[in-house]
């Protein structure tokens, strides 16, 4: 299917583009060492040759993608797994996930959706702030990525809000692909994860008719992500306490590319993608007459409940939990063995923290909540659903 002209600039690329995109890729030094790095067991040549083989952007994600990711999760992970069970593998989603890492997130949602057996992976919605060189955008859009604008005025913001939803639109509706994109935009630093409304109210500009239809043609499903440990947690108790230090710190580029390293190479323990079912048929169920900002709320409110509630719970959880307290409440729920190996973690982990002065026993109390949140939302959740 044609894609309208109007989003050139935030789709990704159409199949016939390929080959023009990689000869551009192939004269790029800096994208050739990128991937002499990535794929050292590969010529760049074949790799540039293979991929211009490529008849889809599908096509490069099962032979470029999707590999790389197996072997990065060999090497930096104990395995990852997805369940599904209420999604039609043909069927046509917005997937609305919590944002723990700033690649993988939405990378191993696809890899993921290849083996469980849907037909169709995702649109990827990724920050413009993230594509610092040209090859990393080009990159970007042929893993099936859709350019999401930031740090634009007010006016030119819901412009471009406008646009990003009615193409998300488009791709549920005309195109019959998935579209991926976070609850917020960057992520939940303490790990407590909460959709802004300004994103459903987002995603509602480009349908028509009602509120409810133009959500409904979406088919929402939020979707739990569980990270064992996660490798930038330090970065983050750092970032927290140079923001308490001084109100005004800004993280740099070259922060974001050390966070992406990081989150990519660093290990990750064991991972889980839970899906819930589709938002539909909750959503009919909400008065036609419900104001706009509740009805924002709402949808927002049901998309976190289910988040949390889907979450996977490990045992460095509980600990954290334990910890952050001063108390023992979980303690037949881990082992001594699996404690000292979270303490130690942490030890580790705090050591890699740079600072001219650290105030160790701030970060330490962040990171123990990094982990702790995920686990007073899931039984806050379990609470909501049993009343």
């Amino acid at each position: 299917m044609t894609t309208p002209a109007e989003f050139d600039d935030i789709r990704p690329y159409n199949p016939e583009e390929i080959p023009e995109v990689v000869n551009e890729l192939e004269k790029d030094p800096l994208f050739k060492d990128a991937i002499t790095t990535a794929l050292p067991q590969m010529p760049f040549e074949a790799v540039i040759a293979q991929a211009k083989q490529c008849k889809s952007l599908l096509e490069l994600q099962k032979t470029f993608v999707y590999s790389f990711l197996k072997k990065l999760l060999s090497k930096y992970s104990d395995g990852i797994d997805m369940q599904a069970g209420n999604l039609d593998r043909e069927g046509n989603y917005t997937f609305i996930s919590n944002h723990r890492d700033i690649v993988l997130d939405a990378a191993l949602l696809s890899e993921m959706m290849v083996d469980i057996g849907f037909t169709k992976t995702a649109e990827l919605c990724t920050g413009d702030n993230l594509l610092i060189v040209p090859w990393i955008k080009k990159l970007v859009r042929l893993n099936k990525g859709i350019i999401v604008k930031r740090a634009l005025g007010l006016r030119e913001q819901l412009v471009s809000s406008k646009e990003l939803s009615k193409y998300i639109h488009f791709v549920i509706t005309q195109k019959n692909d998935n579209v991926w994109i976070a609850q917020r935009e960057g992520r939940a630093k303490d790990s407590n994860d909460l959709t802004q409304e300004s994103i459903v109210k987002m995603l509602s500009m480009g349908g028509t008719g009602t509120l409810k239809d133009s959500i409904m043609d979406l088919h929402i499903v939020p979707l739990a992500i569980s990270y064992e440990f996660d490798p930038c947690d330090f970065l983050k108790a750092r970032e927290f306490q140079l923001k308490r230090d001084n109100p005004d710190y800004k993280k740099t580029r070259d922060d974001d590319v050390y966070s992406m390293k990081t989150g990519m190479f660093g290990y990750k323990g064991h991972i889980h993608y839970q899906a819930g079912s589709c938002l539909n048929e909750w959503i009919m169920t909400l008065p036609d007459n419900t104001p706009k900002h509740d009805f924002f709320n709402i949808i927002a409110q049901r998309i976190d409940h289910v988040i949390h509630s889907n979450y996977r719970m490990y045992a460095n959880n509980y600990i954290a939990s334990d910890m952050l307290k001063e108390e023992n409440r979980y303690t037949n729920l881990y082992t001594t063995d699996e404690k000292e190996r979270f303490e130690q973690y942490l030890q580790t982990q705090l050591q890699r923290i740079q600072l001219p002065n650290p105030d160790h026993t701030f970060l330490k109390h962040k990171m123990l909540e990094m982990y702790a949140n995920p686990l007073y939302n899931y039984l806050k959740a379990a609470e909501q659903k049993s009343l």
